[in-house]
């Protein structure tokens, strides 16, 4: 009897959602933030994002080993540019492993395996990206990493969940963003950036993933580790 009324009330909240039609479609949260990357010069934007000057080009390496990426993991850097990252992922996690550069511009996505080709790495896998899906199968990676790149989520509920999805159990999402502060952040990163770290949280944990570290590392950048829940 217990069983026959836990089904009737999950019927009845079918039926009820049904009669209140689709859920609304995600609106883009960032519209034109993503212009700048149609059709973009791969060495123009490899020297933009690799310069001293940028914090986390600095302290990339510091980034590396608070990752805890080991030999034999499979690693999607999401929003990979010029590939900073993917290539330091490919070399640790060895010929066992594996590093999917996502990008939703073909143009960083051939970049990056055309230097991937040039240092010797056959364990990097170009994957071009959507807006609303990073096109990973499910199941497929350990470490999904997302390092200045989630204020461009125009549907960042979507990107999510295609995260999610893409993880294996267990499986960990890394978030390093600006720091969106009044008082603290430059003009520019208050007028691009449009959320702060409370509110990426939020839609994170959202999302079905928990919070589990705040590597405190970076000054003009966090760096959230999640888990799958």
């Amino acid at each position: 009897m217990q069983s026959l009324s836990r089904h009737c009330l999950w019927l009845c909240w079918l039926l009820a959602a049904l009669a209140c039609g689709p859920l609304p479609a995600e609106e883009n949260v960032a519209p034109g933030i993503n212009r700048h990357y149609e059709n973009p010069d791969f060495a123009q934007w490899r020297a933009t994002f690799e310069q001293p000057g940028r914090e986390v080009y600095a302290r990339r390496m510091d980034i590396l080993a608070a990752t805890a990426v080991r030999p034999g993991m499979t690693v999607a850097d999401i929003g990979a540019g010029s590939g900073l990252f993917t290539l330091l992922f490919a070399r640790e996690v060895g010929t066992q492993g594996r590093v999917y550069a996502v990008d939703i511009a073909p143009e960083f996505v051939a970049g990056i395996a055309a230097r991937a080709r040039e240092e010797g790495y056959g364990n990097v896998v170009g994957v071009v990206s959507e807006q609303r899906s990073t096109r990973l199968a499910s199941d497929a990676i350990d470490l999904a990493f997302v390092c200045d790149t989630y204020h461009h989520f125009e549907y960042p509920q979507a990107m999510l969940a295609s995260i999610h999805q893409a993880l294996r159990p267990g499986g960990r999402l890394i978030i390093i963003d600006f720091r969106r502060e009044a008082g603290f952040s430059s003009p520019w990163v208050m007028g691009h950036v449009r959320a702060g770290e409370a509110q990426v949280i939020a839609e994170v944990t959202a999302a079905g993933f928990t919070l589990t570290a705040q590597p405190d590392l970076l000054r003009s950048n966090y760096f959230l580790i999640f888990t799958k829940q």
